[in-house]
């Protein structure tokens, strides 16, 4: 019995939160985002799509915006602004909101390499002592907790964020992404970023 009362308590809680911060679109602060994340969370370039997105990841993120721990240059440039007087309650309902929107593959990587991408993920790359990203992040780019959905985000976004972690942008990110981004080639993170744009 105890399970069963969790889960919907749980449920309850969930959909409270969700409640708070967004009971349509317009609420203000569901539509700052939306300003670059576009209406349905789904993103514009240079802004990742947010629907679908694990709530945790997205309330660490936001943390993290806010702490000035995600040091790349498009952090600092809008999302530091962007969450100067966010609340803790309020990303986590904003974290709460996207996560529960439906995502939408981009479907804008090269679809020529990605088998080369495909190979990557499910397999890694034993010869660079590279474990395959299917291990973390699960077998259809969902992400778990804090681990984040990759599948379906665009190629552009993913092609960046493992550029920037060999860049040296990487104070807000765990091991092991910042090692395996720097062994990676320019071909192989251009397949790794085409394959993961196409999957729903």
């Amino acid at each position: 019995m105890r399970p069963i009362l969790f889960k919907i308590l749980t449920a309850a809680l969930a959909g409270s939160a969700l409640a708070a911060v967004a009971a349509h679109a317009e609420n203000p602060a569901v539509r700052n985002c939306t300003w670059c994340h576009g209406v349905s969370a789904h993103g514009y370039s240079p802004a990742p799509g947010l629907a679908g997105q694990q709530y945790q990841y997205l309330a660490n993120q936001l943390a993290d915006f806010r702490t000035h721990s995600r040091d790349d240059p498009f952090s600092k440039q809008y999302m530091w602004g962007a969450t100067e007087n966010l609340s803790a309650s309020s990303a986590r309902d904003l974290a709460m909101y996207f996560s529960k929107l439906p995502s939408k593959p981009s479907n804008d990587g090269d679809a020529e390499v990605v088998a080369m991408g495909r190979t990557i993920y499910q397999e890694g790359m034993p010869d660079s002592n590279i474990v395959a990203c299917v291990v973390c992040h699960g077998p259809n780019a969902e992400g778990l907790g804090q681990i984040p959905r990759l599948g379906g985000l665009a190629y552009s976004y993913l092609k960046r964020r493992l550029e920037q972690w060999a860049e040296g942008y990487d104070a807000a990110a765990g091991p092991p992404m910042p090692d395996i981004s720097r062994k990676l080639s320019t071909a192989q993170i251009n397949a790794l970023a085409s394959y993961l744009s196409f999957i729903k």
